[in-house]
């Protein structure tokens, strides 16, 4: 799986990811994004996590990783990190998952339109086809 992520990082110009040796438990750091979410700051710990973990090699399980991504977020760390077991939080992250087991969907990311359902690692034409196949119109922008 390393393999296949570094080269397809490649394709986007991203070079320095860092092989690790096992897949973390996110669920806590999903817990926290949802905060993030709710603070109009998850674009910015989405980002920061998944540097941590792809390109810095760091345990995001780790309560010092999160809390120093909490920070660089703009978040509350303390607060942060006690959504990280908040059932609240942690009961949005259960009912996605049982959305998705719900659809046979096993793979992340996963995009769902209409009937068709795209796992994993996939390029953006491979996705924006899908999305064209479901009726969602392009946007026209202004040069």
């Amino acid at each position: 799986m390393n393999d296949y992520i570094q080269q397809f990082a490649a394709k986007f110009g991203v070079f320095d990811m860092v092989r690790t040796t096992r897949m973390p438990n996110t669920r806590r750091a999903l817990a926290i994004a949802e905060f993030a979410r709710d603070r109009g700051k998850l674009d910015d710990f989405r980002k920061l996590t998944l540097a941590a973990h792809w390109q810095e090699g760091r345990d995001i399980e780790d309560d010092k990783v999160l809390h120093d991504i909490a920070i660089a977020s703009s978040l509350p760390p303390d607060d942060a990190l006690s959504t990280a077991t908040d059932p609240v939080y942690l009961d949005r992250i259960a009912a996605v998952r049982s959305e998705f087991k719900s659809l046979d969907i096993g793979g992340i990311p996963a995009f769902v339109f209409d009937n068709e359902i795209i796992e994993g690692c996939q390029t953006y034409e491979v996705i924006v086809e899908a999305a064209l196949r479901a009726g969602v119109r392009p946007r026209i922008t202004s040069p």
